[in-house]
């Protein structure tokens, strides 16, 4: 579930091994090629690579920094996380300027507000389009997969920035645009590697146009997994059942998602926030508690409508308390 940066930073540095070894003897290429897991986890140096290459994997480092460790460090440590991580993007961008991931990250610690973040994207969106495409159409490798991989690679900030863009525009309340945003995405990534379905669903909840979210769910079904909705999608059916006030219908949508997710109940009750991630969505398991909590997170917008005497959204507060946790979850605060 969405971008490993990690991942991507290997398979970069695979296509490049790849292709130095195109015109040798197969065997040994073969041979050569067994040898590159090995050197990329204890010798990364000693492999072929470009400054943008280096750049990425600058950008990798400060994801796990900053979207995987903050969250969980404390006070103490928390400074020198962001410190190392700020330093890692500007290593990057020192590297290859048009290092689109290590700018939309550091823009992002350096914005005043969620709008000043989102006309940032909104403003610069067309010429990191324009650069990625460039990329792509240099694109030209000996082997069809090849190509096509790197294709995608190159085209991949470029669908970070539109999906970082389409959740900010849910959080600066402007959903029709977040939704235009999605469906954009989606026609350059039909797989939507960014999970960019997710942000729209919230959206159509967040305007009550039931009538719109089944239309998007009806054209994305190839995507649904596992043959069941995901928790953003059915979040939006609680979310839409009880403004309309069919509190049998929200009951039974509220029971699915707490069957469909393991200690859903517990998760459900607390609603915690967590940080957004800066390089693209927390990469977690599908259909794992880590998801539930995550798309619960990404729904507060949805939870925490019109706040009550609880402190929590009405939609929010019903929630916790159809779980049966509630009071126990009100009486540990």
């Amino acid at each position: 579930m969405s971008y490993d940066p990690h991942r991507e930073d290997y398979q970069r540095l695979g296509l490049r091994f790849a292709r130095s070894l195109d015109g040798k003897d197969p065997a040994a290429a073969t041979r050569a090629f067994a040898s590159f897991g090995r050197r990329f986890s204890q010798n990364r140096d000693s492999l072929p690579q470009s400054d943008a290459d280096r750049a990425f994997h600058l950008v990798a480092e400060a994801t796990t920094l900053i979207d995987y460790e903050l969250p969980f460090a404390d006070d103490a440590h928390a400074e020198e996380l962001i410190e190392r991580g700020h330093r890692l993007l500007d290593e990057a961008l020192a590297l290859d300027e048009r290092c689109h991931d290590a700018l939309r990250m550091k823009q992002a610690a350096e914005s005043t507000s969620f709008e000043s973040y989102y006309d940032f994207l909104a403003k610069s969106a067309d010429d990191v389009r324009a650069a990625c495409e460039e990329a792509r159409a240099q694109a030209h490798d000996e082997s069809p997969e090849r190509a096509l991989l790197e294709a995608d690679i190159a085209m991949r900030p470029y669908y970070r920035w539109l999906a970082t863009q389409a959740g900010k525009a849910v959080i600066c309340g402007r959903n029709r645009e977040a939704i235009r945003l999605s469906e954009k995405l989606l026609e350059l990534d039909p797989q939507d590697s960014s999970d960019v379905r997710f942000t729209c669903a919230i959206a159509y909840a967040k305007l009550e146009d039931e009538a719109g979210l089944d239309l998007f769910a009806a054209k994305t079904k190839p995507l649904v997994r596992a043959g069941t909705d995901d928790a953003w999608m059915q979040l939006s059916r609680v979310s839409l059942a009880h403004k309309r006030h069919d509190m049998r219908e929200a009951q039974r949508l509220l029971a699915h998602l707490m069957a469909t997710y393991p200690h859903a109940s517990a998760a459900l009750a607390a609603q915690k926030e967590l940080p957004d991630g800066v390089f693209s969505r927390l990469a977690v398991a599908p259909f794992s508690e880590d998801e539930l909590i995550l798309a619960i997170s990404e729904g507060t917008v949805l939870l925490q409508e019109g706040r009550d005497d609880s402190g929590r959204g009405v939609l929010g507060t019903w929630v916790a308390r159809q779980t049966g946790l509630d009071g126990a979850t009100e009486a540990r605060r």
